[in-house]
C-alpha cells in the first residue's frame, strides 16, 4: 500500500530518527540529544493513575504502573522502551506505560535499562533479564499473581525477545512475548534495509549506527544481540509481532514469526500497512498507534 497519509506527513517533517551527520556524533552529543524530545506532546495523554512508583530490581531502575485501586494480585508486563540501545528511558515513555496499564489490566514494570555507548552490550540484555528473574522470584513484591509477559519496542523488541528465550531456558515460564518492530538480526541484509534504506523515519545508516553503538566488538551472530540467530525457538512463549510495512526492521521482525510458528509456537503477525518505525509510540501523530495497542492489550490479555 502507499504511505498512509499520516506517515507521508510524519516523514515529511522527519525523513531520518537522528537527522544529523552520524560522523559527528560522539558521546557528548548523544548525553545532550538525550535530554530533547521534539515529540513528546504526541506520546500519549499522562492518565493518572491511582499506583505508580520508582523502584529498583537488583540494582536495575524500574518504573511500576497499576491502575487497578484494589491490592490484589495481578499479571505483570515487562515493558522495553526503543531507542537504538542509545536513547529512551520509563520516564521518556512514561504516556506508554500508563496506557499499557490501562489496556492490560495488569502492573506494567517499566525498565531503565542501562544505554550505549557508555553501557554497550550485553549491558541492556542483562538488565532487561534481571529484572524479568527479579518478578520471578519476588512476586509479592510487584503483587503479581504468576502471569508474566514482556513487550518491547525496536530496541525494547530485541531486548523483550532475548529475554524471552533466557526465560524458556531457565525453566520460567512467560505467558506472552509481545515484539513491536524490532530489532531481530544486526546483520542488516534483509530487502527491507535496502527498499526502506532512506527517508521513511529510520534509515538504514543510522540503524547501522545504532547498532555499532550497542554491538561494539561482539559477534553478531550472538543470539543476545540477534535473536533471530537463536538456533532453536521451540519452546518459547506464545508471541504477537507487529510490523510497520515502510520500515527497515520489517522482514526481520516477520521472518521470526515465520520461524516461531514453524516451530510449533503460538505466534500472532500483523503487519500495519502503510506505516513507519515508530508509529506505536506516537498516538498523538498516528491513528494506528491506538488500533494496534488495541491489538497488543487484546492478546496479553487472552494470554495472561
Amino acid at each position: 500500500m502507499p504511505l498512509h497519509p499520516q506517515a507521508r506527513d510524519y516523514v515529511a517533517q522527519y525523513p531520518s530518527d537522528l537527522n544529523t551527520d552520524l560522523a559527528t556524533i560522539g558521546p557528548a552529543e548523544i548525553r545532550d540529544m538525550r535530554g530533547l524530545d521534539a515529540l513528546a506532546a504526541h506520546r500519549g495523554p499522562m492518565t493518572k493513575l491511582p499506583y505508580l512508583r520508582d523502584e529498583q530490581a537488583e540494582g536495575v531502575p524500574i518504573r511500576i504502573y497499576r491502575a487497578d485501586p484494589g491490592d490484589g494480585l495481578l499479571p505483570v508486563v515487562v515493558y522495553f522502551h526503543g531507542g537504538g540501545w542509545v536513547f529512551g528511558s520509563a520516564k521518556r515513555n512514561d504516556a506508554v506505560g500508563r496506557d499499557l496499564a490501562i489496556r492490560t489490566g495488569a502492573v506494567v514494570v517499566s525498565v531503565d535499562y542501562r544505554l550505549a555507548p557508555e553501557d554497550p552490550f550485553p549491558a541492556a540484555a542483562d538488565d532487561a533479564w534481571t529484572v524479568v528473574r527479579d518478578i520471578f522470584a519476588r512476586p509479592a513484591f510487584y503483587q503479581s499473581n504468576g502471569s508474566v509477559a514482556v513487550i518491547g519496542d525496536s530496541a525494547g523488541g530485541n531486548l523483550a525477545a532475548v529475554a524471552a528465550w533466557q526465560a524458556r531456558d531457565a525453566g520460567l515460564r512467560l505467558a506472552h512475548q509481545v515484539l513491536v518492530y524490532p530489532i531481530l538480526d544486526v546483520a542488516m541484509d534483509t530487502p527491507s534495509h535496502v527498499e526502506f534504506a532512506k527517508g521513511f523515519g529510520l534509515d538504514a545508516e543510522e540503524m547501522a549506527w545504532f547498532a555499532r553503538q550497542y554491538a561494539a566488538d561482539a559477534d553478531p551472530a550472538d543470539p543476545r544481540l540477534s535473536p533471530l540467530r537463536l538456533p532453536d525457538v521451540s519452546g518459547l512463549a506464545p508471541a504477537t509481532v507487529v510490523t510497520a510495512e515502510y520500515d527497515v526492521l520489517r522482514d526481520e521482525a516477520e521472518r521470526y514469526a515465520e520461524r516461531l510458528a514453524e516451530a510449533g509456537v503460538p505466534v500472532g503477525l500483523r503487519r500495519f500497512d502503510g506505516a513507519v518505525h515508530s508509529f506505536f509510540v506516537l498516538p498523538g501523530l498516528f491513528d494506528q498507534a491506538v488500533e494496534a495497542r488495541d491489538y497488543v492489550a487484546e492478546r496479553l490479555r487472552e494470554s495472561l
